[in-house]
């Protein structure tokens, strides 16, 4: 039997000590594993979020042309309405003086129901007649030669050009005025030819 006096000595660098240095470099193993699973971690987070930008970007792009396209086939669709309304005009000219007064209503409804329909998608006018040429939404087709206005100024309009929102649909056909230049050492008239 055992008795209190007796005290039982542990050994030095005995069992306790190893299991302790066994167990403190299981866990410096553990502590590298888990700072490579977090840089690992990490590392495919940011691989995660770059991948989710450029997906962010690619659907963007994609809205971006589905968006062109779609306004791209409005606007030939637009175009075909115009070059419609042009013939109904044309129509209706010659209607105007053949035709009784009551047609010439209807027809004048049904051209008011056209316009409505371009205006209600965005189209308008482009304007004219007594402003400066505008090469961006002007095609000038002739020139007359005109004191009483500024050069480059639109005398006449030979076809309705318009817009759709802001983008040409269709550049206005226009007649330009031009100034005569005098040369005064010869007395001879030059048209100025400078647009």
């Amino acid at each position: 039997m055992e008795t209190d006096d007796e005290t039982i000595e542990k050994p030095e660098g005995g069992p306790v000590e190893e299991d302790l240095e066994t167990l403190s470099a299981e866990l410096q193993s553990v502590k590298d594993e888990l700072k490579k699973a977090r840089e690992s971690s990490n590392e495919s987070i940011s691989k995660l979020k770059y991948l989710m930008a450029d997906f962010d970007n690619y659907r963007k792009q994609m809205e971006k042309q589905a968006t062109s396209k779609a306004e791209s086939a409005k606007a030939e669709l637009l175009l075909k309405f115009l070059n419609i309304r042009d013939d109904y005009l044309r129509a209706l000219s010659v209607a105007r003086q053949k035709t009784e007064p009551v047609v010439i209503e209807g027809l004048e409804g049904i051209l008011k129901n056209i316009d409505s329909l371009l205006s209600s998608e965005g189209v308008r006018e482009i304007e004219t007649v007594e402003t400066l040429f505008d090469p961006n939404v002007h095609d000038a087709l002739a020139h007359s030669i005109r004191d009483d206005v500024e050069a480059n100024t639109i005398t006449a309009e030979i076809r309705k050009g318009y817009m759709l929102n802001s983008k040409v649909l269709r550049p206005s056909l226009v007649e330009i005025s031009k100034k005569i230049v005098k040369n005064s050492v010869s007395d001879t008239s030059e048209p100025d030819n400078r647009v």
